[in-house]
């Protein structure tokens, strides 16, 4: 299928681009990875899009403090790349190889991954798993959001209109600090069926739900499965029943405790 008519604009700068977000029926164009199929396939019929790749001042990734911040339009790849990630964020750095195919992860960004909010995609829940702060800007000015308060719904955020993301500032790991990422799919790159980022005593799954979920339990494995089990309610997707996803979250909370 064909994309349906729209016009294009690509700003010089985030006011400009903020300027021409807040026109009715307006959306934002970064990396482009879940946008363009999804006009493709006619999901998706903005009257503008607004391409914000070549914007300056929302890439990068630098040290900030107690905190690493990655602008919203570092690529998958670059972060995938950075030594500091894999030094500071190590969590996020292990969620990145699961993330799609290579050349997806050459033009895909931070921000589009967390702004697009799908409930089987890695960031979002790794986000909430290191208690990340979303920056958010729009023509009133900006503002930051805890990731466990940005993610509302199936591909809802608190993102209001005209809005955009500019960067993410992930807690710096501190020694002792444990992170383990692991994820199940039908085939590698797919989106994952289950999935699960744990930072220390913080477990979060995704694939389960509408957002991520965070999971928290007293005690040893055993009744963390028990709870698991109480508590978790995955929907059904194509493949899969929610009795499969149950399964296959306990398999994993298992493979990340012995990790």
């Amino acid at each position: 299928m064909k994309a349906p008519d729209f016009a294009y604009a690509k700003p010089a700068t985030l006011a400009e681009a903020l300027d021409l977000l807040a026109r009715p029926g307006a959306k934002a164009l970064a990396g482009g990875q879940s946008l363009i199929p999804s006009l493709n396939m006619r999901l998706s019929a903005p009257e503008l899009l607004v391409d914000i790749g070549g914007l300056p001042g929302l890439s990068g990734i630098s040290a900030q403090g107690g905190a690493v911040r990655i602008g919203a339009l570092a690529t998958h790849a670059e972060i995938g790349q950075s030594e500091l990630v894999a030094r500071q964020v190590p969590l996020l750095a292990k969620a990145v190889p699961h993330v799609a195919h290579a050349a997806i992860r050459n033009r895909g960004t931070l921000g589009g991954s967390l702004a697009n909010a799908d409930p089987a995609a890695e960031y979002p829940a790794c986000a909430v798993a290191l208690e990340a702060v979303i920056h958010v800007a729009g023509r009133a000015g900006t503002r930051q959001v805890k990731a466990a308060d940005f993610f509302k719904d199936l591909f809802e955020t608190d993102l209001k209109p005209g809005e955009l993301v500019t960067a993410v500032d992930f807690p710096a790991a501190k020694a002792g600090d444990r992170s383990v990422f692991v994820e199940l799919a039908r085939r590698h790159g797919d989106y994952a069926i289950v999935g699960l980022a744990v930072q220390n005593r913080r477990f979060v799954f995704f694939g389960v739900g509408s957002t991520p979920v965070a999971f928290s339990f007293d005690g040893g494995l055993d009744k963390a499965k028990a709870a698991l089990k109480a508590t978790l309610r995955p929907a059904a997707d194509l493949y899969n029943t929610p009795a499969t996803k149950l399964h296959l979250a306990g398999v994993l909370l298992e493979r990340a405790w012995n990790a």
